[in-house]
């Protein structure tokens, strides 16, 4: 821990001060802890920012700062820079994180987490394809291709960044600087070519390469026959143990043969410009998947090389089971499936790429074989042409955010269902609130709602750190994939935003504020156990309402002065404390926000109501709203009190008029309007009708 201790501090004193060409004392220790056996570490070099690494004479890598060549933006819109050790085979000796501004790290979870997710880089290979895994699952499987990372609950994003950047930099110091990492001359599919084709003239040409693994080729590297194993793995005579197909789709004269025009067509639209994908099929008693295999994943039996470079390979799982060709003559296969191909490397379709293909084999529950297969993969050269410029892979992939939409996919359907559901509710508030038992039920439904799903699981809290991120973001250059890599962040901003420009702040504050549910919860359970509850004068109410947005202006300003300055400030939101750290905390953020909440159950949403820069923010916006739409008759407020009474958080004002600015939008106040025991104005005008219609009747009696 002292190690650790002294190394942090030593790598804050250098992210103080920027980083220079030359090479500092600071800087030398540093890179010295990459390569503990250097006896020689040279200047930055002019023409390609690495300081390269000796060993007396001999090579023994190179040191980078991660920023010099990605700068990719962290989850508070800065880059997280890094120095970076790659050695001459393309093993990374280690990563050193040296400045960052990460809220989740620095005020939350604590940077010991951070240090431990960046220490897996170490030992690990550009020939290794590196997952980050979310959970809990770490290591090599059994393909030896793929190596999962231990994630960071709760800071995914971050770790998803940090992975990112460090893959890409390496790419580029690899293929600049390290032998056989050099890239061939860029090809793609000719779209030009193409004629009908059977099955069996795709294999004859190339066009399909096939890949036969014998029963033989298996007990020669297991040293063992096959029927040692359990599982019927011996093939029946002429058949093998593991026969794959593999056809590189984007080529019409293959993808358009296999799936026919119209399937194809299809294909191609859905897939895009930059996508490429194979196609892997296989029988065999051992075929390239398992059966637990899971669609829309990575493979674990197979790994696809190019290069010295792992290239990614995902499921895109597009294709309908028991999928038909249109091919005369395809066999019938055990597994089929499309895989997208590229990550961070890339994949040249035109250039010889290797399939590693691993038979892991269990004898019983505690000893398992491996036989490991390489074998080559390469196209006809006629299916390709040459590209003079070609795009590099992070401009030929997709956006990191695409697969984080995928991946959550579930989250953002039921959230996005929820909020319609919720915009129904308000647009036809008049009709729903006549009857009260309905909107107090939905409205504590979904405050549970909000709260264990948006809040606790989804991590859906909107805070102060999303504004100034935002205006920052706009200052140096506005990005929007930057706020896309956390889906449901964007779709809460986005419907927020909306909203606020047609009913105000408090469709937010009042309905999708994971800790104005708690405050909610708060004051209830207050007042079930009967505390004094406290109505704070109107003359002080006032006064008050104002402190939040000269908070803000504190927090926005500091944030161009300082970064660090401004997430000190942001800890004036409890949120993290509560909905992202569920009050696992260092104690005095744990009693301050559980102060708040104690505050609030005699004084109803203390800190909304006072405190809270991200509520000031929003009523900012909010005042440019289209809709006054809380409706108010002549008795309102002249003489009737009661709306005003019954609003806990005082957003009526004495001559009745609504406080827009800090309504929370409870729908109480309407309820109220709509009934006709409770509501003054109703009640005159039922007697006064009553009254009338009594007089009417006396009038007819004595005619």
């Amino acid at each position: 821990m002292a190690g650790r201790f002294l190394l942090s501090l030593l790598l804050c004193c250098l992210a103080a001060t920027p980083l220079r060409a030359e090479l500092s004392d600071d800087t030398r220790q540093i890179i010295q802890g990459l390569f503990p056996s250097a006896t020689v570490i040279e200047e930055q070099l002019a023409d390609f920012p690495v300081y390269p690494v000796y060993q007396l004479q001999e090579l023994l890598g190179y040191a980078y700062v991660s920023t010099d060549f990605s700068k990719l933006p962290g989850f508070a819109g800065k880059p997280i820079t890094m120095m970076i050790g790659l050695d001459t085979r393309g093993r990374f000796t280690g990563v050193r994180v040296l400045h960052h501004h990460e809220p989740v790290f620095l005020h939350g979870l604590g940077e010991e987490s951070l240090y431990e997710f960046v220490d897996q880089y170490e030992g690990r290979a550009l020939t290794e394809q590196i997952v980050v895994s979310s959970s809990g699952r770490s290591g090599r499987t059994s393909s030896g291709n793929v190596v999962y990372f231990d994630g960071v609950s709760k800071a995914t994003v971050s770790v998803l960044i940090i992975n990112d950047s460090v893959l890409s930099s390496a790419l580029q110091v690899a293929r600049n600087k390290l032998e056989g990492f050099a890239q061939a001359a860029p090809t793609r599919a000719r779209q030009d070519l193409f004629e009908p084709l059977t099955w069996e003239q795709l294999l004859e040409r190339g066009y399909v390469t096939r890949i036969e693994v014998t029963a033989a080729d298996v007990e020669q590297q297991l040293g063992r026959p096959l029927s040692d194993y359990p599982g019927n793995l011996e093939p029946d005579p002429g058949e093998a143990f593991s026969e794959l197909y593999l056809a590189y789709m984007n080529s019409p004269m293959v993808g358009r043969n296999l799936l026919g025009d119209d399937r194809y067509q299809a294909f191609r639209e859905r897939l895009g410009d930059n996508g490429k994908v194979m196609l892997v099929m296989s029988r065999g008693r051992y075929p390239h998947i398992g059966a637990d295999f899971v669609p829309g994943s990575t493979p674990d039996r197979f790994g696809l090389s190019q290069n010295q470079l792992s290239v990614e390979m995902r499921d895109l799982n597009w294709l309908e089971t028991g999928q038909s060709f249109a091919a005369a003559g395809v066999p019938e296969m055990t597994a089929v499936n499309l895989f997208r191909v590229g990550g961070n490397a890339g994949f040249n379709p035109g250039v010889e790429s290797t399939l590693t293909l691993n038979t892991v084999l269990a004898r019983n529950h505690l000893v398992v074989d491996t036989a490991r297969f390489e074998l080559p993969v390469a196209f006809p050269e006629e299916l390709f042409e040459t590209v003079d410029i070609a795009a590099g892979p992070e401009q030929s992939r997709a956006p990191m955010w695409v697969g984080l939409w995928k991946e959550r996919w579930w989250q953002i359907t039921l959230l996005v269902l929820s909020l319609t559901v919720l915009t129904i509710f308000f647009a036809r508030q008049k009709t729903l609130t006549r009857h009260p038992k309905l909107v107090h039920r939905f409205r504590w439904g979904f405050l549970f709602f909000t709260l264990f799903f948006i809040g606790f699981y989804a991590q859906g809290q909107l805070s102060v750190v999303n504004i100034y991120t935002l205006l920052l973001a706009i200052r140096d250059g506005f990005s929007l994939n930057m706020f896309l890599l956390d889906p449901v962040i964007f779709i809460l901003w986005t419907y927020t935003f909306v909203t606020l420009f047609i009913w105000g702040r408090g469709v937010f504050c009042g309905w999708l504020c994971p800790f104005g549910v708690l405050q909610e919860m708060a004051a209830w359970l207050g007042q079930k156990l009967r505390f004094r509850q406290i109505k704070v004068p109107e003359r002080w109410h006032r006064k008050l309402i104002l402190i939040k947005y000269p908070v803000l202006l504190a927090i926005v300003i500091a944030s161009f002065y300082s970064l660090t300055l401004a997430e000190q400030l942001s800890e004036m939101e409890p949120f993290k404390t509560s909905i992202t750290l569920f009050f696992v905390r260092y104690w005095p953020f744990v009693v301050y926000a559980v102060a708040l909440l104690a505050v609030g159950m005699f004084i109803h949403k203390f800190y909304c109501r006072y405190l809270c820069p991200l509520g000031a923010g929003l009523a900012v916006l909010g005042k440019f709203r289209i809709f006054s739409w809380l409706e108010r008759v002549d008795r309102c407020g002249q003489p009737c009190q009661h709306c005003k009474n019954a609003c806990g958080i005082n957003a009526i004002r004495k001559d009745g008029r609504i406080d827009y600015d800090e309504c929370i939008q409870c729908l109480e106040c309407v309820v109220i309007l709509r009934d006709q025991n409770q509501c003054v104005d109703a009640i005159v005008r039922n007697k006064q009708q009553q009254k009338q219609a009594r007089i009417l009747a006396t009038d007819a009696a004595g005619a």
